[in-house]
């Protein structure tokens, strides 16, 4: 058996001092064997700075995840191609920077592929076909034959799109979990073939907030349709949200996910 946790968008200062300060003591705690983040929003709630990736793995992260915001910090595209524990989506189109999947070994000694895909819908349609991405990786690095686990951060807008994925790699992958709403969902499920789903897995940030920044600004642009300045991140007390999986080692599949909602705004709700 196998124990992974998934941390979700990490948003600003505030979700990355709250996963620096929390994930140490939790990998400990849960005798973790893997855990991931997503940190595409990691700096100033925008993009993901080399030294902000360097942390977040000394703390105890095996692996970053990101999204539509990878490239915001411009020297992403410079330290991605040497960073191979840091995914940009996978289906971004062919000699972009970096990698959208790998393969990783856990504490445990199981082997653990990664991919980060990008959804299409309300998202960027000029990306490649998230579905065919998934065939491709899933023929490449069969469960069971190539790897041992597969965990899949699909980072997309619809739910439509998200559920329609995880059914699409039901029984083939450990895996599949939605972020960039911010938003944790309550549809934690394993599905019929084996695969654990949940359509997001939240934050890591001040959920005094809209998703994660200053709410003044949005709220001033929803009454007015008139910028006053930039977005800019929430600096309260940061919720740590995510999931906890169990993976049966023989068979690659789930036996178990629950939520991961820790600090002073969500109810609070522990995977183990």
């Amino acid at each position: 058996m196998m124990r992974l946790l998934f941390l979700g968008d990490m948003v600003g200062k505030s979700g990355r001092e709250a996963v620096y300060k929390q994930l140490p003591g939790l990998i400990d705690r849960w005798k973790l064997d893997f855990v991931i983040v997503n940190g595409e929003n990691a700096a100033g709630g925008f993009g993901i700075t080399e030294s902000i990736l360097q942390e977040t793995l000394d703390a105890g992260a095996d692996v970053m995840t990101t999204g539509n915001h990878v490239w915001d910090q411009r020297e992403a595209l410079v330290f991605a191609d040497r960073q191979d524990r840091f995914l940009r989506p996978a289906n971004f189109p062919k000699g972009a920077p970096g990698r959208g999947a790998n393969v990783y070994e856990a504490r445990n000694g199981a082997r653990v592929m990664v991919a980060n895909i990008m959804g299409n819908v309300f998202m960027h349609p000029e990306l490649d076909d998230p579905f065919r991405c998934g065939e491709q990786l899933l023929e490449s690095s069969m469960l069971g034959r190539d790897v041992d686990v597969i965990f899949i951060d699909f980072h997309a807008e619809a739910t439509s799109e998200k559920i329609c994925f995880g059914h699409f790699v039901d029984g083939r992958a450990s895996a599949v979990v939605g972020t960039h709403t911010h938003c944790p969902t309550a549809d934690h499920q394993i599905l019929t073939g084996g695969t654990a789903y949940m359509s997001d897995a939240g934050m890591c940030g001040d959920y005094d907030s809209s998703l994660g920044m200053d709410k003044e600004e949005p709220l001033n642009r929803f009454l007015t349709k008139i910028p006053k300045g930039r977005f800019e991140a929430a600096n309260g007390e940061a919720t740590l949200c995510g999931v906890g999986i169990e993976i049966d080692l023989s068979t690659g599949l789930a036996t178990r996910i629950a939520p991961l909602r820790m600090g002073p705004r969500l109810e609070n709700v522990l995977p183990w």
